[in-house]
């Protein structure tokens, strides 16, 4: 759960919008040219824009820390 925005800032999701020349930006360009010249909202694209440049909520925050812990758990049992 912490890594989240760091990895999403490392692609260049950030705070101040998709970083030139990065992961994002090639993702963001592949969608536009898929859907017509715009990112589709409530895409991937747009979805981890979103979560990078404002952070996860909190119930995201739980949600994953949930999952995370469960399939860790899940792990250790195999």
């Amino acid at each position: 759960v912490g890594a989240v925005p760091v990895v999403l800032g490392a692609l260049g999701f950030t705070s101040a919008g998709i970083a030139a020349g990065s992961v994002a930006a090639k993702m963001m360009s592949a969608a536009a040219v898929a859907n017509g010249g715009g990112v589709a909202a409530g895409s991937v694209v747009a979805t981890l824009q979103s979560v990078g440049a404002a952070g996860l909520a909190t119930s995201s925050n739980v949600i994953l820390g949930t999952v995370g812990s469960a399939l860790g758990a899940l792990a250790m049992i195999e």
